[in-house]
């Protein structure tokens, strides 16, 4: 079977889903592998790093010529796909319905990174982690470069700077990594998660915890909350988000909108200067007014909504995520196809044989 690594084509996508390292680990597996010309171009892998793996160089999109096309974002060569293809990509398929109901008419298996199931067997082909893992680091650079303060406390002879305080919502892998990130930095971090399990892991980063009176979850993972919660939850952090220089809000619910987290009038009552990080505001937003790739004042605030960071740093983020595919594409390729009967694969199939099999998906359609 051959697969195939395209260049990626929507704009400011500078990650690849296959690297040197991950063509071979696909070789020694019995496959064959098409990488189109300049595809790691940004992440720094050259066509001749490509070839030296083992792989074949080609000039045209692998649509249609490869079994299987692995990339990053949805590919764009659906016209070209066969029935019976494969493709394995992050697709947002909320987001994505045109797309979606091109690949059912076509026949199209698709497999989307971001319907994943969360079990432990998974966990090597995590890529909405692996990326998280990037985001939340570069959401603190961001928020460092737009902060007309220092993060660290400073003892001078002209007087003491006393460091940054960070807020950091939702404490997940993104979350996490904001924290350790503010912390190596100098600041003083706290942060709230809704999950019980995330206070030892918040501490642990040292951070503090903000206790608050709300009924906790359990679980890894953090479940949608309802509106009544969510409302009490803004009530409740209004106070610390107005102490802080920096909020970074990582909230998010894979395929559905992000649940709103900082409300315009809690923005306002910030001190002059304070800059908020908004992770979620492709999909909705954490904070009222938040838009993708973009900075917008809100009074003396600066919001800025967070887009496709994880590309901002395409080298180690390429590097993560193409191992998550290489994972995936080997379950997929074993003898006699994806096996969908596999929680794994069923879990995070899209579409396949011509019906729509995620069912939430199935629904909006």
């Amino acid at each position: 079977m051959r697969v195939g690594i395209p260049a990626e084509s929507r704009p400011a996508e500078r990650r690849v889903a296959g690297t040197p390292e991950t063509v071979s680990t696909l070789l020694g597996a019995g496959l064959a592998v098409d990488v189109q010309s300049g595809a790691g171009v940004s992440a720094h892998a050259s066509d001749d790093d490509y070839r030296a793996a083992g792989a074949t160089v080609v000039d045209e999109h692998p649509a249609g010529t490869a079994g299987i096309v692995a990339s990053v974002q949805p590919t764009d060569h659906v016209d070209r796909l066969r029935a019976g293809d494969v493709t394995v990509s992050f697709l947002s398929p909320a987001f994505e319905l045109d797309h979606v109901r091109a690949l059912r008419d076509r026949g199209v298996t698709a497999f989307s990174l971001d319907l994943l199931p969360r079990v432990t067997r998974a966990q090597t082909l995590d890529a909405l982690s692996s990326q998280a893992l990037v985001a939340g680091y570069r959401a603190v650079l961001v928020a460092a470069e737009r902060l007309p303060r220092f993060l660290p406390m400073f003892t001078t002879a002209a007087g003491t700077v006393p460091p940054a305080k960070v807020l950091v919502l939702g404490a997940g892998v993104a979350g996490l990594q904001a924290i350790a990130t503010a912390r190596r930095l100098g600041a003083v971090v706290e942060a709230y998660d809704v999950r019980a399990a995330a206070r030892e892991e918040v501490r642990s980063l040292g951070a503090k915890f903000l206790e608050l009176d709300l009924e906790t979850q359990d679980g890894v993972y953090a479940a949608q909350q309802s509106e009544a919660a969510l409302e009490r939850q803004r009530e409740l952090i209004a106070e610390r988000v107005a102490a802080s220089d920096v909020v970074i809000t990582t909230a998010a619910v894979p395929g559905r909108k992000a649940p709103t987290l900082v409300t315009t009038d809690m923005l306002k009552a910030m001190a002059p200067g304070s800059v908020v990080v908004d992770l979620a505001a492709e999909t909705g937003g954490n904070v009222v007014g938040s838009r993708p790739g973009e900075d917008v004042r809100v009074g003396d605030v600066l919001l800025y909504g967070a887009r496709n960071l994880p590309s901002s740093l395409p080298v180690h983020a390429s590097k993560l995520y193409a191992k998550n595919v290489a994972n995936l594409v080997l379950m997929i390729a074993r003898e006699g196809g994806p096996d969908l009967a596999d929680e794994v694969l069923a879990g995070c199939c899209l579409t396949h044989a011509g019906e729509v099999r995620h069912a939430p998906t199935r629904e909006l359609l």
